[in-house]
């Protein structure tokens, strides 16, 4: 199964292909395609609010969901897997020379 994504052009959020050409932040609800063809296709008829258009592959979950099949696209998905500033001591979060 293939999934339609890309990143939209306002604020650089990724975004999934859905129903009736409509765009959502959240994968579970992408349109699924069978093949990679019919994803391509429906990539073709695309607007311009959308840049970094891809097909990507995704796997079904035991759940019922689904998941995208490469790890770069579950990072793309859930966000960053690490939160840098958590793991940075205070004093050092913050540039000395704003004061």
């Amino acid at each position: 199964m293939f999934v339609v994504t890309g990143n939209r052009l306002l604020d650089g959020i990724v975004v999934y292909l859905a129903a009736a050409h409509h765009w959502v932040e959240d994968l579970q609800r992408a349109r699924l395609y069978e093949t990679a063809d019919e994803a391509q296709v429906a990539l073709g008829e695309q607007s311009d609010v959308v840049v970094s258009l891809d097909v990507i592959p995704v796997i079904k979950n035991d759940d019922g969901g689904i998941a995208a099949e490469r790890l770069r696209e579950r990072i793309r998905a859930d966000g960053p897997t690490i939160q840098p500033f958590d793991t940075i001591p205070l004093e050092r979060q913050f540039s000395k020379a704003a004061d």
